[in-house]
């Protein structure tokens, strides 16, 4: 079996903190591929902050295109709306029976796991790693997205908290200008 790790965001944008943080856990957790999964824009949750969904996936696999081990994966965006953690999981499974699939959440989600569809059946049925987002972390870079496009709007430069590759595309898309 391959062991995947399933690391789920909006990546709006997608960042340094977020490739530390992965190749972190792929290492401590065993895994053999961490899997960025972009989140599909929820249609109750508009925000003129969020890029498209193509826009978000190709800044991701840039991002990732010389990480081994580390993959940008458009998956959840194919599956029937809203998507559920329970739903995307049983539909991976099934469509990949060789890989043993990892959630890897962070803390803020674990305290609110409880109240999500199906946690019971996640917590019995697969492996869950919880992580923190905290500077002290060795290796990870605090940063957020949000601060990220914040500096954007302001004109700052961000070339220290994405990879080269996605500035770029930032820069030359007019993405959160």
């Amino acid at each position: 079996m391959i062991r995947t790790g399933l690391f789920g965001g909006s990546f709006n944008p997608i960042h340094k903190g977020h490739i530390l943080l992965a190749k972190k856990l792929k290492k401590e957790a065993g895994l053999d591929e961490v899997w960025l999964m972009v989140s599909p824009q929820n249609p109750l949750k508009q925000s003129q902050d969020l890029l498209d969904d193509e826009a978000r996936m190709e800044m991701a696999r840039e991002a990732v295109k010389d990480e081994k081990g580390i993959v940008a994966s458009d998956y959840e965006m194919h599956l029937p709306k809203p998507s559920y953690t329970w739903n995307t999981l049983e539909a991976l499974r099934k469509d990949f029976p060789d890989r043993e699939f990892v959630l890897m959440i962070g803390g803020d989600n674990w305290e609110l796991f409880d109240k999500w569809y199906r946690a019971e059946d996640i917590k019995a049925n697969y492996e869950i790693v919880v992580y923190t987002r905290t500077p002290s972390d060795e290796g990870y870079i605090d940063i957020s997205s949000t601060d990220i496009r914040e500096r954007i709007k302001a004109g700052k430069g961000i070339k220290r908290l994405v990879p080269k590759a996605v500035a770029e595309l930032i820069k030359a898309r007019g993405y959160y200008a």
